[in-house]
Parts: structure tokens; sequence; C-alpha cells
């Protein structure tokens, strides 16, 4: 009864969410590390059964508390929320489905009635078409848990590397223009405590430079001399131990081989480039600020291959198996433990 009970999105139903979760579910190592819930249109999981060959069968149950011990089924909290799918689709109406299952499954950690949620790809312009107006699932979340969205950070997590953003869907020149010493402060000192958070008592981070060979002293540009640099003195004036700035060729391979507990990246594909390129299915992308912990495959809806079985839930295992230990860490650091039912 101590394996944290985690809720599961449904994703985008035209997607291959459903099918690379139920894959998951089938798992036997998955069942041995969570205890599941997946929230979803009990339809669309038992087609996604079917169209994956699985052996395994569905359980409607009304909330976490009726989760069963058995790996060969799979309990759904049945939202009935989609008529039948086309694949590969993008539609309104599968969209406000996919943001049901996240808005459901939010409402039940808001209870504390989850130890943690792993989400499904979903398709910005479906749920845009079904209403609503966030740009994807991190904002989205940040709403839902009523936390500012400046202390939601996003991580990637791909063995012992550890890579936090300081910007995300921003233009490369737009992100690039908006470097300020102060933002930058900010982003290491958020770094340093979501790390305590997760447990780490060491909590050594390396800021990643901007420029080639960390801008060479001014000759390679002067964002480093000017902005990263100072930064990182005052965050360091602020109790974090940081190193850097870091040349971004090097950085991302030091922390896999341990040297860093984290690495804060100065842009979206800075940091997502280097993990995907070592493991693009089994890097991890993790939402850390919020009341629970939130992980995620980090790639989308593939609607050129859904509802053919035929999708890779490499990425998908990963992901569970990361939700499960850091929901687990953090609720060992605030004195608690998983969630329990009858």
């Amino acid at each position: 009864m101590n394996t944290p009970v985690i809720g599961l999105t449904m994703g985008d139903p035209a997607g291959i969410g459903p099918e690379i979760t139920v894959a998951a579910l089938a798992d036997p190592a998955v069942r041995a590390m969570v205890r599941p819930l997946l929230v979803a249109d009990a339809r669309v999981v038992e087609r996604s059964i079917n169209a994956a060959g699985l052996n395994i069968g569905v359980n409607r149950v009304s909330g976490p508390e009726e989760i069963g011990s058995d790996p060969a089924v799979v309990d759904v909290l049945d939202l009935d929320n989609v008529g039948e799918v086309e694949f590969g689709r993008v539609s309104g109406e599968y969209g406000a489905a996919a943001v049901e299952s996240i808005e459901t499954t939010c409402a039940l950690a808001r209870e504390g009635r989850i130890d943690g949620l792993v989400t499904a790809p979903i398709n910005k312009e479906a749920i845009r078409a079904g209403g609503s107006g966030f740009p994807g699932h991190t904002e989205m979340l940040a709403h839902l848990f009523g936390v500012p969205a400046n202390q939601v950070v996003t991580m990637f997590v791909l063995d012992k590397l550890r890579i936090f953003f300081l910007t995300r869907h921003h233009p490369l020149a737009d992100a690039i223009a908006g470097l300020n010493t102060e933002q930058v402060r900010a982003g290491l000192v958020r770094v340093h405590e979501l790390l305590g958070e997760l447990g780490f008592e060491r909590r050594h981070i390396a800021l990643a430079a901007l420029n080639p060979h960390a801008g060479e002293n001014g000759l390679i540009g002067r964002e480093e001399l000017d902005i990263l640099g100072p930064a990182a003195d005052a965050a360091r004036a602020d109790g974090v131990d940081v190193a850097g700035p870091v040349p971004a060729d090097a950085v991302f391979h030091q922390a896999r081989q341990g040297r860093y507990d984290g690495v804060l990246s100065l842009y979206h594909d800075q940091g997502h480039i280097a993990a995907k390129t070592v493991d693009f299915f089994g890097t991890v992308s993790c939402t850390l600020g919020l009341p629970v912990i939130r992980a995620s495959v980090d790639h989308g809806t593939a609607f050129d291959i859904a509802g053919r079985g035929i999708a890779d839930a490499g990425g998908q295992v990963a992901a569970i198996r990361v939700a499960a230990e850091l929901a687990g860490q953090v609720l060992a650091v605030r004195g608690r433990v998983p969630v329990t039912h009858p």
C-alpha cells in the first residue's frame, strides 16, 4: 500500500496517447511501480487495447478508492465524453475531451486522492478548437492548481540528467533578447528550491552558456560577461551552488555523468535537443512547482500512426516510472506517505 496512486490522462483520443498508455499499463514492471487510474472515455480505452492486441480488461470505477490489484485489468474513471473517433483528425470535440480528462485528474489531485499525474499528448489546435485558451499543458496545470505561472518550472529527466528551462515556448530571438540578470538569478534560485523539494541535499547546479565556448571572455558575444556571470554571482550570494556559465556543448554531457544535479537551460531547444538526441522516447518532461508531480512523454500525438497499435510505449513507461519515483521523493520530503484506499 506504499505504492503511489498515479492518475493518467487520456490525451487527444485521435492520437497515440490512449494506446501508449494501455500498452504501458500492460507491462508488469509498470504495475509494480504504481497504482494507476486512467481518466478517459472507457470506449476509447477498449478500442486502444484491441488495436494493440493486448490481453487486458477494462474496469469502470468511480474514483481512485476503487482501484484494484489485478495487473490484467485497467481501472478507468469513465468520462464517457467521446463518440466514434476518427484517428489522426484535429477536432474540437476531441480537444474538449482531452481537456476534461486533465481537469478531472487535477481535481482528484487537489482533493488529495492521487499522488501524482502522468499526462498523455494533446493537440494544441484541437484544444483551442474545443474552447481552451491555454497554449499547452503547463499553463493549464498552473491555472487548475492555482499556482502562479512563474512558479511552475519544466524539468527534463533522462538518467542522471535533469534539465530545467528558463523559458519555454518563445521565438528564439525573443528568448535571447529577453535575457537579463535578475531573470537568470531568479531561475537559478528556483531550481535550487525545486531540487530541495525533490530531496537533493547537494544541489550543484550548472548554468548553460549562450554563446559558443561561453563567449570566450567577450570575443564571441558579451552575454556571459554582462548577464550570465553576474546572475550566477548573485545566485551564489543567495546560497545557491552554481557552476558556470558552462559551454552548452559540454554541460549536458557532464550533467548526465553526474557532475551536476541540474542544468538551467536558457531556451527551449538548447535543452530539448541535448536530451532528445540521446534518447528521444526515454526523455521525460516533468512539471514542478505544483502540489503534485506531473510527468509526461515529450513527444506529440503522432496522428500519422494513431490507431494502428504500433506506437512505441517506451516513453510512457519512462514517464510513469519517473512520476512514481519523484512522487515518492516529494512525499518523503513532506513527511507523508502515498494515499491509501481500502
